[in-house]
């Protein structure tokens, strides 16, 4: 890829760690801020009220998708993805600032709900339009790579917020954290966004937007209605979701919690164990972007699905009896680079499903839809099996869900070599040896029975 390609994806990708920053600093300190908003009580309970609100969170979701995926077909990528990172720097302001239980009873979860509302609708958006942007902007035989850059830049983010938290964790005393200073990362967070609105501002539209050639007609561009006409693929990105995002909340958000509440390991050491495996995913993520340019995308998708379905049970079960950070560390490595299959290439996978017009529309509203069902629901989900003293269920019912998605992986069409420009009209991708003329084939989705 060029110059211009790689500054593209370099914008694209920074904000969207940011974004993501944001939205997992959430799940990182719940631990910290979890008694804080709700009166004294249950340990496990003040961190389900807690993740009831991140599920909340996700059920916003689809809203943004709605709306910054509508902006972002009609107005351009760069207006869409300039105005999530808005929305995230006011969410984490007003969570950094949010009264406590003590100070205001109840006005203080209600503070932190409607910021996770505005988080939810700015990453409703977020997904989409960096998934779309990075898509676009990159070079034909390079978007496996470029979209990595995606979950490179949003596991970043979480880096980000679980080093901070690893270094507060080491220089405040416990009873400090647990008094104020859970609110930091979100301060950070807030300057950190306001400097991404600068960077987004100056960003450059991608040539596959502004050269448009699809059939959507202009007054229906990012609408509803011209979605319905795709509905298949919509149903498709619901389908395909499924699996990966429920996996990927498990190992990523949810992995602290399990080890410190579960495994009993102590909080720093869970801490050290995520940081140091997201560490390994980030770097993942490119390596398998790239394979995907070569081999296809639906390779790898089976390959995580087959190894979610069958190894999930085994590895939450051996999680939960590590007690040091080296099984622990070496159990969520073996998770994470089987998720990698799905986190490296989704992002192009579901763009390359539909055309220019309804192309941020149609990642965002599916997609969110199933993150609100699934990837939002999956901390809550756990804690409620933990809670019924069933928690073994929940490893039964990530795995489930992986086979479903399987299923869909099993039966999709490749889409590694669509033309961006030609989905929607003739639907050709281009033919086999030659990457410049269109070959003969069916529209994207799901083979025919």
């Amino acid at each position: 890829m060029g110059r211009e390609h790689w500054k593209k994806i370099w914008v694209g990708s920074a904000g969207n760690m940011v974004e993501w920053f944001d939205w997992f600093v959430y799940a990182s300190f719940a631990t910290y801020f979890a008694g804080a908003f709700f009166p004294e009580g249950n340990d496990t309970a003040k961190l389900m009220n807690t993740a009831g609100i991140f599920a909340v969170g996700f059920f916003m979701r689809p809203v943004g998708g709605w709306l910054l995926g509508r902006v972002g077909d009609r107005k351009g990528r760069k207006a869409a993805l300039t105005l999530t990172v808005t929305l995230m720097s006011a969410s984490a302001l007003l969570i950094a600032v949010a009264p406590t239980y003590a100070v205001a009873g109840y006005g203080g979860a209600a503070v932190l709900l409607v910021a996770r509302l505005l988080q939810g609708l700015s990453v409703g958006g977020e997904y989409a339009a960096s998934a779309t942007y990075l898509t676009e902007a990159s070079a034909p035989r390079h978007r496996g790579l470029a979209s990595s850059f995606q979950y490179v830049s949003m596991t970043a983010g979480q880096i980000l917020g679980l080093g901070l938290l690893i270094v507060l964790q080491r220089t405040m005393s416990d009873e400090a954290l647990h008094d104020w200073g859970w609110r930091i990362p979100f301060a950070i967070g807030a300057l950190g966004a306001a400097v991404v609105f600068y960077l987004r501002r100056n960003m450059l539209e991608t040539e596959v937007y502004e050269e448009s050639a699809d059939d959507t007609p202009a007054n229906r561009k990012g609408t509803i209605r011209a979605l319905l006409a795709h509905r298949r693929e919509a149903f498709l990105v619901i389908a395909l979701t499924m699996g990966g995002t429920v996996a990927y909340y498990t190992y990523t958000t949810y992995l602290t919690k399990y080890l410190s509440n579960s495994a009993g390991l102590d909080k720093q050491t869970a801490t050290l164990v995520s940081f140091c495996a997201l560490i390994v995913f980030a770097c993942l993520q490119p390596l398998a972007g790239m394979l995907s340019d070569r081999v296809g995308r639906r390779p790898l998708l089976i390959t995580f699905a087959v190894g979610s379905t069958l190894l999930t049970v085994p590895i939450m079960a051996m999680l939960k009896h590590a007690d040091s950070f080296w099984p622990a560390l070496g159990l969520s490595l073996l998770a994470l680079v089987v998720i990698t299959g799905y986190t490296s290439i989704n992002a192009c996978v579901k763009a390359e499903l539909f055309p220019t017009g309804v192309r941020a529309l149609g990642v965002a509203l599916p997609y969110a839809i199933a993150n609100a069902l699934f990837g939002g629901t999956a901390e809550y989900v756990a804690l409620w099996f933990k809670d019924s003293g069933m928690e073994a269920g929940f490893s039964w019912y990530v795995a489930g869900c992986a086979a479903v998605s399987l299923i869909v992986y099993l039966s999709m069409r490749e889409t590694r070599d669509i033309d961006l420009n030609l989905v929607g009209r003739s639907g050709k991708p281009r033919g086999p040896g030659n990457p410049e003329e269109p070959g003969e084939r069916e529209p994207a989705g799901v083979t025919s029975s």
